[in-house]
């Protein structure tokens, strides 16, 4: 079990990792990723079961997570790479031609951990599902995890899937909602609003859970508890509340950085706030 202060220590490296990886081909997500970043440390690095050294597209055995916002890649792939999938010098080809790391995941290119391409909003929660669903059919007692962003709930595919889970008690899956109010056209709230999301998806009959998603305590202990409460004939929704940009002052607040890489002086300035603490690749 990894301790909170490890845990921190991990997610500011994966933010300079982002940070890095946008800036080197000057195209990229950085805003989500960043403020995602609490999240993916906390799953891979303490609550997802998994063999990183042994990955399989079918994950027998295994814990399965899904990202469905698939443009914050660069977390992802951080993530993944501090936490053994590959090498962490691979993030220097983020974005670049025939680079297993592509501006949004793939399964062509055979990157350890994606078992889903994603980038097509609104269509990971129907993934999610169905392999949740094959977990129970072989008999497979571990669980399946996805994010989605909150201006994906914009799809309305969504909302049929989220019909489709709770009618057939999909009570091994934990999905979570990156909720921001930002997208690429400014704030959700404005570009379409969601309304009371968490009456909406109670409604829908989904177990609904809260959570501060830049206080990496709060994240760890609400997915065990979410954990905790899989198996009882209900999926789970968490409602993550999260900052765009968490950890570069001049990146939050603002639907600006979703889908802009900083130039060389936002760059250094913006490390400079994060420590670096495992070692840059």
């Amino acid at each position: 079990m990894a301790e909170i202060n490890q845990l921190k220590s991990v997610a500011s490296q994966v933010r300079r990792d982002i940070l890095r990886m946008v800036h080197s081909f000057s195209s990229g997500h950085p805003g989500g990723s960043l403020g995602c970043t609490d999240y993916f440390v906390a799953m891979y690095q303490e609550i997802l079961r998994y063999d990183s050294n042994n990955f399989t597209m079918d994950g027998k055995g295994e814990d399965l997570f899904f990202l469905s916002n698939g443009h914050i890649s660069p977390v992802w792939y951080s993530t993944l790479a501090r936490s053994g999938f590959f090498e962490v010098s691979e993030l220097s080809t983020f974005r670049a031609i025939d680079s297993r790391l592509q501006g949004h995941p793939t399964t062509a290119e055979g990157l350890p951990g994606v078992r889903m391409a994603s980038g097509s909003l609104g269509q990971g929660l129907s993934v999610a599902i169905g392999a949740a669903l094959a977990k129970k059919l072989n008999g497979d007692d571990k669980l399946v995890f996805s994010l989605h962003g909150d201006g994906e709930l914009q799809e309305g595919q969504i909302w049929e899937a989220a019909i489709s889970g709770a009618h057939l008690k999909v009570d091994n899956l934990i999905s979570a909602i990156d909720y921001n109010n930002r997208q690429i056209d400014g704030d959700v709230s404005d570009v379409m609003s969601l309304g009371d999301l968490r009456a909406k998806w109670e409604a829908f009959g989904w177990m609904v859970l809260k959570m501060d998603g830049n206080n990496m305590d709060e994240v760890v202990s609400v997915l065990r508890t979410a954990i905790d409460n899989t198996g009882a004939g209900k999926p789970i929704m968490i409602i993550m509340k999260t900052e765009m940009g968490q950890g570069v002052d001049f990146m939050m607040g603002t639907h600006k950085w979703h889908g802009v890489a900083p130039n060389d002086e936002q760059l250094a300035q913006a490390l400079g706030q994060l420590e670096e603490t495992i070692g840059d690749y």
